[in-house]
């Protein structure tokens, strides 16, 4: 019996939604509007705006809900109006336990789905008690995997693919542009007031504002991936990271759609990289900026040793129990022809591709390196374009797209081995959809 019938969210759950919209109204207040308001009016409007957020909460409380129906996940909501989403869990690509700090307080956790094409989490089920998300979380794969066979009913144990070190974790983000040019950002500010002879309580709070957020990108990176951990085990990475906000991610291999390697410019004395993964749901439309750039987080930092050993891993297997044989250090990889230059003249030492065993891989970035594998399964479709200027340089870019992802390209090939390279994916991608045909997308 795989249905669930309809369920509530915990009673909570409008308390915590409310608290979050507070913080939101008053962070667009900000102090320029507490300056004009006064302390008393602003106390009254904080009041007003917690008691209408707990009221709507309430409401669309009372109506939202889930259930499963065969292999749907339905999610009811609505304050105003009512909704039933239907979600198909053959769509489902990974799903996240998010515990926000107020959660963790509580005992409470959210249920994050990414599905393809999403944009972002899709019907974010929020709040529910730890131990009945991690039961759902679980049902649901189980159900979009279709795995109700013996070998799901014993799991292999975990196996530990890599711990992040957290002074490599708080080195390596202070060798982000943000912590490096602060400080001359807060000189030229000093300068500023020196010269003007300003030093109002507004312009000093809304200075300090303008520098935390200046440095809130790489504190947010620390505290998302503080202690992150991967293991592997059933084929699914699970991936547990979090300091104000512990995440619980689990994705199946077989839903990678490509794997992202970036050495940042700063980072190469070390050795260090970053490794992240493209779902089906990151990267789409809709999605914010730092998403669509990133993906999902592998390994925060790493040397180049650890991800050469995690990667494959990472990879969709060609055969039961091998692993992919991708080596990112050793990738039979070419360049760009010397005209490139006249196009690209920066980055044409650096521009590289190449149809590989398993992956197509493509190397781009002047100052920031970065590395993309895409399994020939996951490629949707190949294109051949030319600009202007690659028209009379005899030049042209593969662009591969993959489902609710950033695509691959390989630009300024020559054009006749463009054109070669598009009929080799093309025909790989074919060869390796057939192969997994018998399996669930």
């Amino acid at each position: 019996m795989t249905d669930l019938p309809r369920r509530r969210l915990h009673p909570l759950s409008p308390f915590l939604h409310s608290a979050r919209q507070l913080v939101a109204v008053v962070a667009v207040v900000s102090w320029q509007g507490y300056s004009q308001l006064g302390l008393e009016k602003f106390a009254i409007g904080v009041v007003v705006v917690l008691l209408g957020a707990v009221a709507i909460s309430v409401v669309a409380w009372r109506y939202t809900g889930y259930e499963i129906t065969g292999r749907e996940l339905r999610i009811h909501e609505g304050t105003f109006s009512r909704r039933t989403r239907a979600i198909p869990l053959e769509r489902l690509q990974s799903v996240e336990v998010v515990r926000p700090l107020l959660a963790q307080l509580t005992g409470l956790a959210e249920l994050r789905l990414e599905v393809v094409g999403g944009g972002k989490a899709e019907a974010p089920l929020a709040y529910l008690t730890v131990g009945e998300a991690q039961d759902l979380r679980k049902h649901l794969l189980e159900l979009a995997n279709a795995r109700g066979d013996a070998a799901a009913e014993q799991p292999s144990a975990e196996q530990v693919l890599y711990e992040t070190r957290d002074d490599e974790l708080l080195l390596s983000q202070s060798l982000s542009p943000e912590v490096i040019y602060l400080p001359i950002g807060v000189a030229l500010i000093g300068l500023q007031f020196v010269t003007n002879g300003s030093f109002g309580f507004v312009a000093v709070a809304s200075t300090v504002t303008a520098l935390i957020g200046a440095i809130l990108r790489p504190v947010r990176r620390i505290t998302r991936d503080w202690r992150c951990r991967l293991t592997i085990a059933d084929d699914r990475l699970h991936i547990r990271r979090g300091l104000t906000e512990t995440r619980s991610q689990v994705v199946p291999v077989q839903r990678v759609q490509a794997v992202t390697i970036t050495w940042p410019l700063l980072w190469r004395m070390k050795r260090w990289v970053r490794v992240n993964l493209d779902i089906a749901a990151h990267g789409a439309e809709g999605a914010k900026d730092e998403e669509k750039h990133m993906g999902t987080t592998l390994l925060p930092v790493a040397v180049t040793e650890q991800a050469r050993a995690v990667v494959p891993w990472c990879l969709p297997r060609p055969a039961p129990d091998r692993l992919a044989a991708v080596d990112i250090a050793a990738l039979p990889l070419t360049g760009v022809p010397d005209r490139a230059k006249w196009v690209v003249p920066l980055a044409r030492t650096v521009l590289a591709a190449g149809a590989t065993e398993h992956v197509f891989a493509t190397v781009d970035g002047v100052l920031t390196r970065r590395l993309r594998l895409v399994p020939y399964a996951r490629i949707q479709s190949v294109r051949v374009e030319q600009g202007w200027l690659q028209q009379r340089l005899g030049l042209a870019t593969v662009h591969v797209d993959l489902a609710g992802a950033p695509s691959a390209s390989a630009p300024e090939r020559d054009v006749h081995e463009a054109y070669a390279l598009a009929w080799e994916l093309t025909e790989r991608a074919r060869a390796a959809r057939a192969l997994t045909a018998p399996e669930r997308p």
